[in-house]
């Protein structure tokens, strides 16, 4: 499989290239030439297989070219070491807990898979062979947890987690500031997308390539993005499996960067029975916005309380705009979107617990009222969780008047030590620390 840059300029990449690099030369995203449709007698047969299964089959789809079956097969069972079920929340809304990996978060999944194909190509040979890969990786919280613990340990890999200084949760915040090892947290003074624009200028800058290897854990990477098809298509088939009718399947994503929805839409083209998607957004509302009126105006981010999702131009924006042939049509006609207050987030955590007795994240909160205010007659809505309510203690005990229990894996990041290296949002001091590295 070739992978293209959205931006048209770059040379045609393969996937250790598209990996290894993250970004084309262009400063555009990779997208694979073609996606493959699946056949008939895997959705048939989807209800009664396994998460891994269904998860491999997908897989073999985009990677099968390029990966050795066995070895993508132990990529594939050994980053699916936990579920990501479905849980009933009311009769039409199913919510898609993708909170059961290391970090809590549904970043997991991509984040284990894209450190064990890197540690793959590591291994056998070509040009990411005998250097350090350093991964650079900007976070509004969850990412950099999943992607630090994901790579932790991993020989031939330096992780570089960049977050923007007092805007990740303090929980969000020790999953990948007391590792050490072969990782490194970087506080920006400044906003996400600060930290993402360094990112971004790093990969652009010869001198700094010239002197380190360098790639993205950040959902720009075809390698982090693209796994997280696999628990949509679970879902379907849990779903299927209840005895619900599939073709009235309504998949809500709370959206920040859009890499989630991306993997999802990039399942539907593969044939994954889903009637139509919702993208959910706090107050950062750019995509809801570009929805309504066709005009795409990136701006800063603003700080919410469902904070991963703080990001102003989501990257993945150019990724659905190539997949559907720019057109706006295509685009509105499958998404809906959905925005909402610091206010409403709370209000719709409130209800739901009062009512259904489940605790939602301030993310998850966004997903599920989309699907309260957006459901039609006979459809069925399923959202993504797409963290621990404990991972936002503070929020969500304040708002619902509860102690959660926080899970004994996240509490033994909080005994950690805090190690960062502090940063202004100057590309040329990041530059300047990493030439020293």
């Amino acid at each position: 499989m070739k992978y293209y840059s959205t931006n048209g300029k770059a040379p045609m990449a393969d996937l250790q290239k598209a990996v290894v690099k993250g970004l084309a030369e262009d400063r555009g995203l990779y997208m694979p030439e073609e996606i493959r449709k699946l056949p008939k007698v895997f959705f048939d047969d989807m209800a009664g297989m396994s998460f891994q299964d269904i998860a491999y089959n997908v897989a073999s789809n985009f990677f099968g070219d390029d990966v050795d079956e066995d070895a993508l097969q132990d990529i594939v069972f050994d980053t699916l070491s936990f579920d990501c079920p479905i849980v009933k929340v009311t009769d039409n809304i199913y919510s898609l807990e993708l909170f059961h990996g290391p970090t809590l978060a549904f970043k997991d999944v991509g984040a284990r898979f894209m450190a064990r194909l890197l540690g793959y190509f590591l291994r056998s040979g070509g040009s990411a062979a005998h250097k350090t890969v350093n991964v650079l990786v900007a976070t509004s919280g969850d990412t950099g947890s999943a992607v630090a613990n994901g790579f932790l340990g991993v020989e031939g890999i330096h992780v570089y987690v960049l977050y923007p200084k007092g805007k990740v949760s303090p929980i969000q915040e020790c999953q990948f500031t007391t590792l050490g090892k072969n990782i490194t947290a970087i506080e920006v003074d400044g906003v996400f997308d600060d930290c993402q624009a360094l990112v971004k200028n790093a990969f652009m800058d010869t001198e700094l390539n010239q002197h380190m290897m360098l790639t993205s854990a950040n959902s720009i990477n075809v390698a982090r993005f693209l796994p997280q098809a696999f628990y949509y298509f679970n879902a379907v088939a849990r779903l299927s499996a209840l005895k619900r009718q599939t073709s009235d399947i309504v998949m809500c994503v709370p959206s920040g960067n859009f890499g989630n929805i991306c993997a999802a839409l990039f399942g539907h083209e593969m044939g994954l029975p889903i009637s139509r998607f919702i993208a959910a957004n706090n107050a950062n509302d750019v995509f809801y916005e570009y929805l309504q009126t066709g005009q795409y105006n990136p701006r800063p981010s603003v700080q919410t309380l469902a904070n991963a999702m703080d990001v102003g131009d989501p990257s993945n924006f150019a990724r659905i705009y190539d997949l559907y042939g720019k057109s706006h049509e295509r685009i509105s006609s499958l998404i809906s979107g959905a925005t909402y207050s610091d206010q409403q987030i709370a209000e719709t955590m409130r209800q739901c617990y009062k009512e259904t007795g489940y605790i939602l994240d301030p993310h998850g909160a966004c997903g599920y009222q989309a699907l309260k205010d957006g459901l039609k007659p006979g459809e069925v809505g399923i959202f993504c969780e797409t963290a621990h309510p404990a991972k936002f203690k503070e929020k969500v005990d304040a708002i619902l008047g509860t102690d959660i229990e926080i899970p004994d894996r996240l509490q033994a990041f909080m005994k950690g030590q805090k190690q960062s290296v502090p940063m202004s949002k100057d590309f040329q001091d990041f530059k300047a620390y990493l030439m020293k590295q």
